[in-house]
């Protein structure tokens, strides 16, 4: 399998089926950052140093975001994101949700201030 960060999000239409446990565990194993909750959501918490970056990283993952056409819930608090991925139009896991997530990471290793 390819680098998930490399690959591109594939648009859900809600005919997608959602992942099922066995077809998860490869994929989660690829992002031991993640936490897999329930089957059915991806999330990872950031630290940084203070409300301003935090504020640049969330920014940073809006854009992605959009660009890949594929919309995390992001939290954001003073030195804090947590992020919340999953496909809403199937209410859980798909592959789109694992290469968004990978690719936070990549945004995550260059941020400044991450702590």
């Amino acid at each position: 399998m390819s680098s998930l960060a490399e690959r591109r999000c594939i648009p859900c239409r809600g005919d997608t089926p959602r992942l099922t446990d066995v077809e998860i565990e490869p994929l989660r194993a690829m992002l031991p950052r993640w936490d897999v909750v329930e089957s059915r959501r991806l999330t990872r918490p950031f630290a940084f140093q203070d409300f301003k970056t935090a504020l640049e990283f969330v920014n940073r993952v809006g854009a992605l975001a959009e660009e890949q056409g594929h919309h995390p819930d992001l939290h954001l608090g003073y030195g804090q994101v947590r992020v919340e991925i999953w496909t809403h139009a199937v209410g859980g896991l798909t592959e789109s949700d694992f290469i968004l997530a990978a690719k936070v990471d990549e945004l995550a290793a260059r941020a400044p201030g991450l702590v």
